[in-house]
């Protein structure tokens, strides 16, 4: 088993520290999985998507059932607390707490069966539920609850909370999907629950176990409370509060304990494994999106929409259209709706008869113009209709944390109430009466087909006013909801956040019984403690509120540029804030589609994840002397496998950079402990790759001899297996020197071609393309070839270096060209540069805002040019007829899209265009080339990338916009990739 070691903060008591080392002893004699008590694991684990942190005591990875049991034994040994967790994405704090933290999520996540025939899956608590839809998918099954956080949430986190999603109008809550559970109780022992008849329940009740006590004493508190549990539960059937002995109480001649134990949120038993019901997958869905002039006539829609049997209803307001017309990820949205709607309802239809969907779609429009709803509707029929739609919709609760400013957030503590639908619009008109008396502001986003509106006010937890604020609107939203027969938690659970009220919604004779029920299950109380019942006030342990204040540090980037919301002129606070503003959603852990975030892809590891590194960050980043604390080793193995690829900044719905903090931080790291040697090569990139052009073929000799690259794998840690960049005598700039220019009408006026410190010198034929299209355009092209963007030194962490050659760079442009002229070239990571960091390294420089406002991508001008006449693509080329599949930079994916490289591929007569949805390809510049990096970089580029080019013919045409994509790919599955110009020179010039 591993074990991560790790010094024990100075503050924490002797005797808490002995038990931490004791533990860690006996869990490391008894598991086989991890186990790691080192302070920045247990920072990472303080967190999950609520508004709460308690750092844990240690963390274990169980690899099985076995280690769960250990784990629990152990931890009962020494009189400390376990708290399961799956992906940590709760919202009211189910899955913090000071014991041990057991995460379920990077080792038990095996789909064990999968029968078609019975419509069953067999799973380990860790399957993420778009993992199990992607299985049974080819069965023409699915899971039911369709959470917006499927690609990232734990079936076993489901069975936690009870989950529930857009989809529970038709399929209801994960309690009705779940047969069978496999479980660890309290005393450590491993039982299965199920649904048994009378006679089992009494056979299964003689046994002198904790398993027979329960099978004993239920059914006697289910009766001696029989009245209270039929007052005292909320009448609105979508609950995810309480434990549920209504479900005992209502069936008399069978016991189900599988039922029971789901949505008790680790508190009456982890669950190892469960037996879960699979439902049909619709094989056709269409949607309509009415559109609104308010809130409250979208709502007042839904009733219409109910009475056409729809599979989901969704509402969503104008503060998440406004906030997703801000993402790149999102941004097409915008171009699909009609005028400005303050809300939009999605009304879906899904089922296998086309004609029947489509029956109802006409039905649903005809009710809504008879009955004056709404003064648009959308009709979304096709996949490729749908896919922004959709996009969108599973997004709110990230783009509405993406207007967070500082600790100013839209926090979850009233955002799961639910009522039936036919009072949502009178209960929602109250609700936003109190919001207004407080002076909040909300967005409004859910499910209106089942009256659950995820309402998140924003409040700054650090002042002590908003604090009791928030108390305030609790009490009085939890009183609201009673009024209605409505429920407080009805499908994020009750967790820290809700708890403390359950007394008063249950009642007194039901709390009793509930608080039986755990002292029954859990008589120690090990279980989770202080969920449910006996919990804490909801304003303990607030995340915020506990943190201490940032102690001045100054910065070599500006993290105001990249959208901080906090800091001041010193430096003080603004990188803290800058990481700080994950609030822990977790989408960076999905896996199966976007590029956020590789390496978690290839490790499952939390300290892998952005989520994970922003928290490391910011425990690093409160310490007293946060300069010191940046030079931390253990800090830096968590930064270690950020490949850089700024897909956070995009995916991210709070677009933590993290690309640019780890830029930062390690050149706090450098300062302390020195530049290594290969920093320092790669760093001076440009530098090198002109040497080896400028003394090639001789200088390619070195990468074909094993002796050769053994020796570089000892000395500067590149690794051997990885093929080297071949160079090129004949580079860009001496063939622009040297060509024979060709007259060419100038129209458009001059354009700079950036010739970056790679394709230049390994590529020359793609630049080649780029200047010649370019004057065949109309544009007089200068070429910028003597400075380097600084790409590689900031990748480094050689900041004062990037710096410089940012300022360098942006005047010798700012002073050779016209302004206004456009700065072009063809590798997406140097060219972002210009737009991107270089504002971040001097945000006062006039002449890097105007370089920055002045670049674009060269495919932007080819497009236009095509468009225009300028530039003929012939029709005959050998690509008519042919596929062309286009993987995209990440750079470029996170900055400016792919639309544009796309629109150019498609200008291309005759051909098709395929986009790969395959992530990042895993080189990330010189992190493939790294020894130590190199088995990470592969295994990212074998989860999606490798297996989608290997799988298309001999004959399809691959794309690659990137110069490290382009080796990646040759390197995994021998297939040449073409940049997208080169393929525009073949179609203009080929014969």
């Amino acid at each position: 088993m591993t074990i991560t070691r790790g010094e024990r903060p100075a503050h924490e008591s002797a005797e808490n520290q002995e038990l931490a080392r004791t533990l860690q002893r006996d869990l490391a004699r008894d598991l086989d999985g991890e186990v790691q008590f080192d302070d920045y694991t247990r920072q990472l684990f303080a967190r999950d998507a609520s508004m709460y942190a308690i750092t844990p005591l240690g963390v274990v990875f169980p690899r099985n059932a076995d280690d769960v049991a250990a784990a629990v034994a152990a931890a009962a040994a020494h009189q400390v607390s376990v708290v399961p967790r799956g992906a940590g994405t709760s919202l009211a704090g189910q899955t913090v707490g000071p014991g041990l933290v057991l995460d379920l999520s990077r080792y038990m996540n095996n789909i064990v069966e999968l029968d078609a025939g019975s419509g069953t899956a067999l799973v380990e608590a860790g399957v993420v539920q778009d993992q199990l839809n992607r299985a049974a998918s080819p069965w023409g099954l699915m899971f039911g609850p369709d959470t917006s956080t499927s690609n990232r949430a734990t079936i076993g986190g489901m069975i936690g909370n009870n989950s529930a999603g857009s989809g529970s109008v038709r399929h209801g809550m994960t309690i009705d999907h779940v047969r069978e559970l496999d479980v660890v109780l309290s005393d450590a022992s491993r039982v299965r629950l199920d649904r048994v008849d009378e006679a089992t329940r009494a056979q299964r009740a003689t046994r002198p176990t904790l398993e027979g006590a329960l099978y004993r004493e239920l059914p006697e508190i289910v009766r001696a409370n029989y009245a209270a549990i039929a007052d005292g539960f909320p009448a609105h059937w979508r609950r995810a509060c309480g434990y549920r002995l209504d479900r005992l109480a209502r069936e008399d001649t069978v016991f189900d304990l599988a039922k029971f134990v789901v949505g008790s949120e680790g508190t009456l038993a982890v669950a190892t494994s469960a037996l879960v019901d699979l439902v049909p997958k619709p094989s056709r869905t269409v949607i309509a999106v009415g559109h609104f002039t308010s809130v409250a006539g979208a709502i007042d829609a839904t009733q219409d929409a109910l009475a056409c049997d729809p599979a989901a209803v969704e509402l969503m307001d104008r503060t998440i259209l406004d906030l997703s017309r801000r993402k790149i990820e999102y941004a097409s949205l915008g171009d699909l709706l009609n005028g400005d709607p303050e809300a939009l309802l999605f009304v879906s239809f899904s089922g296998d008869d086309e004609a029947e969907l489509l029956g109802q779609l006409k039905r649903l429009t005809g009710l809504w113009s008879r009955n004056g709803h709404g003064y648009h509707t959308l009709r979304a029929v096709t996949p490729a209709q749908q896919a922004s739609l959709l996009k969108v919709r599973k997004a709110g609760l990230g783009l509405l944390m993406a207007a967070s400013e500082g600790t100013r957030r839209p926090l979850a503590f009233v955002e799961d109430t639910a009522v039936d639908p036919i009072h949502l619009t009178e209960y929602t008109r109250r609700f936003k009466e109190v919001l207004d008396r407080h002076e909040m502001t909300a967005g409004f986003y859910g499910h209106c087909s089942v009256g659950c509106l995820h309402i998140r006010p924003y409040l700054d937890l650090t002042d002590p006013a908003d604090v009791v604020k928030m108390r305030s609107v609790a009490v009085e939203i939890k009183d609201l909801v009673a009024e209605y027969g409505g429920v407080n938690s009805s499908e994020h659970g009750d967790g820290l956040a809700r708890s403390e009220f359950n007394r008063e919604i249950f009642g007194d004779a039901l709390y009793d019984a509930m608080r039986q029920v755990k002292k029954l299950f859990d008589p120690d109380n090990v279980l989770n403690p202080g969920k449910i019942v006996d919990a804490p006030s909801m304003t303990d342990n607030l995340r915020d509120a506990a943190l201490p204040p940032a102690e001045p540090l100054r910065t070599r980037l500006s993290f105001e540029v990249i959208g901080a919301g906090a800091g001041s002129a010193d430096g003080t606070g603004a990188m803290r804030a800058a990481a700080d503003r994950c609030m822990n959603i977790g989408l960076c852990r999905k896996s199966g589609s976007g590029t956020m975030c590789p390496s978690y892809m290839a490790t499952r590891k939390e300290e892998d994840s952005t989520r994970g590194r922003a928290a490391a960050l910011v425990k690093a980043l409160s310490e007293p002397d946060p300069r010191a604390a940046l030079g931390d080793e253990r800090l830096h193995e968590v930064l270690d496998l950020c490949l850089m690829c700024k897909a956070c900044k995009s995916e991210c719905p709070l677009g933590v950079d993290m690309a640019t903090l780890k830029s930062e931080a390690l050149s706090h790291h450098h300062d302390i402990h020195g530049v290594p040697l290969r920093s320092r090569l790669f760093g001076s990139i440009r530098f090198l790759n002109r040497l080896g052009s400028a003394t090639a073929p001789l200088s390619n000799l070195p990468g074909r001899i094993p002796l050769v690259r053994r020796l570089m794998d000892r000395t500067v840690g590149i690794a051997p297996a990885r093929p080297l960049p071949v160079f090129v005598r004949q580079n860009l700039t001496r063939w622009f020197r040297r060509r024979k220019t060709t007259t060419h009408p100038i129209t458009q006026g001059t354009v700079t071609y950036l010739a970056d410190s790679f394709t230049t010198f390994t590529e020359p034929d793609i630049g080649r393309a780029a200047v010649q299209l370019l004057e065949l355009s109309g544009w007089d092209v200068r070429l910028e070839s003597g400075v380097c963007c600084g790409r590689s030194s900031l990748s480094k962490g050689l900041v004062d270096d990037a710096k410089n050659k940012a300022r360098h760079l942006a005047d010798t442009l700012s002073k050779a060209t016209e302004a206004g002229s456009p700065v072009v070239g063809c590798e997406p990571s140097c060219l972002m540069t210009l737009r991107d960091e270089h504002l971040s390294l001097l945000p006062d420089d006039p002449a890097v805002k105007d370089i920055a406002g002045r670049v674009r991508q060269v495919e932007e001008l080819l497009v236009e040019a095509i468009d225009d006449g300028r530039l003929r693509p012939r029709e005959d080329s050998w690509l008519a007829g042919r596929t062309l599949v286009y993987h995209g930079h990440c750079h470029q994916k996170a900055e400016v899209g792919t639309a544009a490289t796309v629109a150019l591929l498609n200008r291309i007569p005759g051909v098709s265009v395929v986009e790969l949805d395959a992530g990042c390809c895993g080189m990330a510049g010189s992190f493939g080339f790294e020894s130590e990096h190199y088995d990470v970089s592969m295994t990212v580029g074998e989860d999606r990338l490798f297996p989608a080019i290997t799988a298309e013919p001999a004959e399809t045409v691959v794309v690659a916009t990137g110069v490290s994509c382009r080796q990646q790919i040759f390197h995994g599955t021998a297939r040449d990739a073409w940049h997208p110009v080169q393929l525009l020179w073949e179609a203009v010039t080929s014969e």
